[in-house]
């Protein structure tokens, strides 16, 4: 390996070892991931080339493995080793927050929809159920796409809560967007579900929504019923 390269990927990794990726552009990101797949080349002008292609890191790292191998230098390693990433984050979250089995805070809240819904692509609606103490009783997915206010939806709400016997729940969604802004129809839908789950004794303690990295709370922002 030539000298500089190599002088190039100690620096890479000490910025890494010292402040993690903060400060780092995303084609720097993909030098460090893949020098462990591609160990003798450079690979500056791989991590640009599939940034061009793909237009951005999220991008690149959603890709399938056919496509990351038609970008000149992706060998069936490197392509690998990139899928394995949001699928690695992914199983990284769920492990992170299995033990956490009581929900006191917004934050904790937060971290346990994002294991479930920030990698997902399609907008979700899920009810997280709470019992005695806030405790954590399940989480369902009530619907797929995007939520609306049809007679049916309601009622799967309230079946979910009364089948788990929660005590109370916290509605949530999904921004595959990644902006989190809630829309008038989520603040409808808030509003319609928190009167009818209060009318049967269900505390509805917020409505989260998800947008990746990102979430909005109703709670938060003064705005439950």
């Amino acid at each position: 390996m030539p000298q500089g390269l190599e002088g190039h990927r100690s620096r890479l990794r000490e910025r890494f070892a010292n402040s993690g990726l903060d400060g780092f552009h995303d084609h720097e990101v993909l030098e460090l991931l893949l020098a462990f797949a591609i160990p003798r080349r450079d690979v500056k002008p791989i991590a640009r080339a599939l940034l061009n292609e793909f237009n951005s890191l999220a991008a690149v790292l959603d890709a399938a493995a056919v496509d990351l191998r038609r970008v000149a230098g992706v060998g069936p390693q490197a392509a690998a080793l990139i899928g394995l990433m949001p699928q690695l984050l992914v199983r990284y979250q769920k492990d992170r927050w299995r033990p956490t089995r009581v929900i006191n805070s917004t934050p904790e809240a937060v971290g346990y929809l994002t294991s479930e819904l920030g990698q997902a692509r399609n907008e979700s609606f899920c009810l997280l159920m709470l019992g005695s103490s806030n405790a954590v009783i399940a989480l369902e997915r009530i619907q797929e796409g995007t939520v609306n206010r049809t007679a049916v939806f309601p009622r799967l709400v309230v079946e979910a809560a009364l089948k788990h016997r929660a005590t109370a729940v916290i509605l949530a969604h999904n921004h595959p967007s990644g902006d989190p802004q809630p829309s008038e129809a989520d603040r409808q839908i808030t509003r319609k579900l928190s009167g009818i789950l209060k009318a049967l004794d269900i505390a509805v303690h917020d409505h989260i929504i998800i947008a990746g990295a990102n979430s909005y709370s109703f709670a938060e922002h003064g705005e439950m019923p």
